[in-house]
């Protein structure tokens, strides 16, 4: 049925417009066609109603129904345009991972800068802790809350933030997340309490980073399949680069402009960055409509649940030794403050390499395959902490511990990708993990430390225990191993 949308003037001889007659015709004779009598007759008089115009004086006719009609219009076009920015529920087919080109790339970078600008800031924490406990009326235990506070919030939310991406809305996420964090660390350059800094870095920035680091690897994978591992190990390098430039911003700007101007200036380089993520970081799947906030299946799955309990153990050992390399470099080898803290940088910039070179090979021969070796590396080298006696060989120790720590780190996301089924799971699979070892990054750093206090500050029973932990995981990981893909050596898992 065709309706005309502008009045004619012209009148029959019964007194009404020439185009109400010819449309209530048509309305009749489409309904006498299609058995639909009332409803059309309903729709053109309804149509009448919106286009017939009152006359003034004049007899210029009034358009406020015009106007409204297009206001509606305009409304439910600005409507669309912000569901397309904000939600994926536009996207239909997308197709398999296209595993490369322009976009999928512009996601690893924007991945880079969300990695720098959470686990960077994350494991810089150490650049604080001394200025915290020359300056604050709390002892360093205490402070060192601060840390791993911060460290347990971009962990553990993770279980929440992933299903947003599988939900369709990332972006939301993203730009909440990042406003959070960046609050965090303004509000942070004017606290001058411990439970100022708490609530600061420790809760908003750490809550901040969270929310939106998770979605952030879940989308990753989402793009790539073949070169996965290696996308995301590209990503992960941020780590490392965060890891060794916020401190020597620190450390360069403290004593030249003040603590508060410092903090505004790391500030400002997240926004910076942060800005560019929201600007160009998209997901390609539509959302998932339905499903549980936990995937509690997933832990059915004896290669998940292996996987999973051994990351559980494998955190333990490696933030303790993170936490407290620079105090066994002032109290076991007489290193001073400034000498100690190189160690945070070396043990972050070590792992540069490793976060490109074992995805890469990843990719071939398999997540899991390339992961038991190097748990098993990792565990050599952290009961080597047991033998590091000078300044020498702590170098040596914290370049190798950095390195191997590095390679495991950069396959999580990817790996937990390779064992999920399904690619609109994997926010969700990605988030529990991160969750689980939260609880591990949160209490690995105080059972270490009193476990010094029991030895009377020796190092030797907490060393110990971190590097039993590394070789827990390796087991659970080689069982993780057998259960997907069985006792044969050349299957790609």
């Amino acid at each position: 049925m065709v309706l005309r949308t502008h009045t004619d003037h012209d009148s029959t001889s019964e007194g009404l417009p020439a185009g109400k007659d010819l449309r209530q015709i048509k309305a009749k004779s489409a309904a006498s066609n299609s058995g639909d009598d009332v409803d059309d007759i309903e729709r053109a008089s309804t149509q009448d109603e919106h286009e017939a115009s009152e006359e003034d004086e004049d007899g210029n006719e009034k358009s406020q129904p015009k106007a409204s009609l297009d206001l509606k219009r305009t409304a439910s076009r600005t409507s669309n345009a912000l569901e397309r920015v904000f939600t994926t529920r536009s996207i239909t087919n997308p197709g398999p991972p296209p595993d490369g080109g322009i976009k999928a790339w512009t996601q690893v970078a924007c991945a880079w800068f969300v990695i720098f600008t959470t686990w960077g800031w994350v494991n810089s924490y150490g650049s604080f802790q001394t200025y915290y406990t020359l300056n604050l009326d709390e002892s360093a235990s205490t402070i060192s809350w601060i840390g791993t506070v911060q460290n347990w919030f971009t962990f553990f939310v993770g279980a929440f933030s992933g299903r947003l991406l599988d939900a369709g809305l990332f972006v939301p996420t993203l730009i909440v997340g990042s406003v959070l964090q960046l609050l965090g660390i303004f509000l942070m350059s004017v606290s001058t309490k411990f439970w100022h800094l708490m609530l600061t870095q420790g809760v908003l920035t750490g809550l901040g980073g969270g929310i939106f680091f998770t979605p952030s690897m879940g989308l990753i994978a989402t793009y790539f399949s073949k070169k996965r591992a290696f996308a995301i190990g590209i990503a992960t390098t941020g780590n490392s680069a965060g890891g060794m430039i916020y401190p020597v911003l620190v450390r360069q700007l403290l004593p030249k402009i003040g603590f508060a101007w410092t903090t505004r200036v790391l500030g400002f380089l997240n926004l910076a960055l942060l800005a560019v993520v929201i600007a160009f970081m998209r997901p390609r799947l539509p959302p998932r409509k339905s499903g549980p906030l936990v995937d509690w299946s997933a832990f059915r799955e004896k290669t998940y649940a292996f996987f999973v309990a051994g990351l559980f153990f494998v955190i333990w050992g490696i933030y303790y030794t993170f936490y407290y390399i620079a105090s066994f470099g002032v109290d076991q080898v007489g290193m001073d403050y400034t000498a100690s803290t190189l160690l945070v940088i070396i043990i972050n910039g070590a792992g540069f390499p490793a976060r490109v070179i074992p995805p890469y090979f990843a990719d071939k021969v398999g997540q899991l395959n390339m992961l038991v070796p190097t748990l098993f590396c990792l565990t050599i080298v952290a009961y080597s902490w047991l033998a590091v006696d000078n300044v020498a060989g702590l170098y040596v120790f914290t370049c190798f511990y950095g390195l191997v720590s590095a390679a495991f780190q950069c396959l999580i996301p990817s790996t937990v990708a390779s064992i999920t089924p399904d690619l609109s799971m994997v926010g969700t699979r990605l988030g529990m993990a991160f969750s689980t070892l939260s609880f591990a990054a949160l209490t690995g750093p105080p059972i270490g430390g009193a476990l010094q206090s029991t030895m009377g500050g020796d190092y030797t029973g907490a060393s110990v225990w971190a590097a039993t932990a590394v070789l827990v995981c390796a087991v659970l990981f080689v069982f993780a191993r057998t259960s997907k893909a069985g006792l044969k050596l050349r299957v790609k898992c």
